[in-house]
């Protein structure tokens, strides 16, 4: 599989594009209606679109005026028939209207699709970052050594 059939690539070039415009309704349309998401940042979990398209509009609207760059890093998927599992490391960057960098993290993610139709959707998603022993604090920058 290359990576303009691999759903997960696919999936994950529309998720930059959709937090780069800020689009909720283009960041939604990539998750399935019962999507569960266990999501690093405030919240144990999710469970449902609306729940999540909530967040995306929270986290969206919080940005004024800038954006925020996602670099997808060590991409892999598996696919069975239906269903694909794909895992990958997201750095984030927000950038002001002028394109200059501002703040930067990076997580893991790991994704569970399912087609429908001649579509692909993302029923589960989790995110993650290790966590430094010494500190309890997570580890936010990627050395890409691992």
């Amino acid at each position: 599989m290359n990576e303009r059939t691999d759903p997960v690539v696919q999936i994950l070039d529309s998720y930059k594009a959709a937090v780069f415009a800020k689009d909720v309704d283009a960041f939604a349309a990539l998750y399935d209606d019962d999507v569960h998401v266990f999501d690093m940042w405030g919240t144990w979990s999710l469970h449902g679109i609306q729940s999540w398209r909530n967040m995306a509009d929270g986290w969206f609207s919080s940005l004024g005026t800038e954006r925020v760059v996602v670099d997808v890093r060590d991409a892999q998927s598996t696919v069975a028939g239906a269903l694909a599992i794909g895992r990958a490391i997201l750095t984030y960057t927000a950038v002001s209207a002028e394109g200059k960098e501002l703040r930067s993290l990076s997580n893991r993610i790991t994704i569970g699709l399912k087609r429908s139709d001649e579509s692909w959707k993302i029923f589960h998603e989790h995110t993650s970052a290790p966590i430094d022993q010494e500190s309890l604090k997570a580890i936010l920058n990627y050395s890409g050594n691992d």
